[in-house]
């Protein structure tokens, strides 16, 4: 596996190779790059990301300082791509149900804005939750990271955060339930396309921990989708340039029940096959 990161270091923030447990600062000035998402949204990827000069000594993974793989990219998501995500914003509202049923099966998808770069924790960072709600719950995704030019480059861990009770009040509350400080969480890293499994044997696990128990455990896997990847990106890009790309959570197929909600100091875990584990503590106030 090749993948591609960002970290804090005494030195400042570093773009990386991790390839198993060694996580290598890339010298992309060498390569006429300076930054990750010109990196990303460069033609000949593959070659530079196993190529690219390094600098200094190699970091052990536990030891590196994970940021969020992101640095001028927006952040974009889908919803209602998943049967039970259909079902669970059905269970938020009766005014909303029948928005969320439609939109299952309707040719255009529910794409929306969820967080700019300073909007998203990494690996071991604080998600929040909002001190106006009290249905807030994680959305384990698998997140599609888009070039300049459109093409699905790579993939990382996506956790959309939400707060259920606001969009449930009324659908037009999406945003405030969705973009809002530590809303979004990334990493550790971005596996490249080739290094991924097969798309229909990606599985996607959530457990989250309370006073170090776990309190929720479930999984999915792309298979349950009832959308294409190539064919959100599509509409993610009509008439909506991204002149430094862009990562577009693709959605969720585990949901805790009706009754669940995060507290502060839980931990959430996320793991999706080809890539690892982004782990994320909550944080309201």
């Amino acid at each position: 596996m090749t993948g591609l990161a960002r970290i804090q270091t005494a030195h400042g923030v570093e773009t990386v190779r991790v390839t198993n447990s060694r996580v290598e600062v890339l010298d992309l000035t060498r390569v006429g790059l300076h930054s990750l998402s010109q990196l990303l949204s460069h033609p000949d990827l593959a070659t530079l990301a196993v190529s690219i000069p390094t600098k200094g000594t190699p970091i052990a993974n536990v030891e590196a300082c994970w940021l969020p793989p992101i640095d001028d990219q927006e952040v974009w998501a889908a919803g209602v791509t998943y049967k039970r995500s259909q079902t669970a914003r059905m269970e938020e509202s009766e005014a909303a149900a029948s928005c969320y049923d439609r939109v299952y099966t309707a040719a255009r998808p529910e794409i929306f804005f969820k967080a700019t770069p300073n909007r998203c924790s990494g690996h071991l960072g604080p998600l929040r939750i909002r001190k106006d709600a009290t249905w807030n719950v994680p959305e384990p995704e698998l997140a599609l990271v888009i070039s300049a030019s459109g093409r699905i480059v790579g993939y990382t861990i996506g956790n959309d955060m939400s707060s259920r009770d606001i969009e449930g009040d009324n659908p037009l509350y999406l945003p405030q339930a969705k973009l809002y400080n530590q809303c979004c969480g990334l990493g550790p890293w971005i596996t490249l396309a080739a290094d991924m499994p097969t798309r229909q044997s990606i599985e996607i696990g959530l457990a989250i921990s309370r006073g170090g128990s776990v309190v929720f455990e479930g999984k999915t896997s792309v298979a349950q989708m009832a959308r294409e990847f190539e064919d959100l990106v599509q509409w993610l890009l009509r008439d909506n340039t991204m002149p430094n790309g862009a990562f577009l959570l693709t959605g969720t197929g585990v949901v805790p029940d009706s009754d669940f909600t995060l507290h502060p100091a839980d931990r959430v875990d996320i793991t999706i096959s080809g890539i690892g584990t982004l782990t994320n503590t909550i944080v309201q106030g």
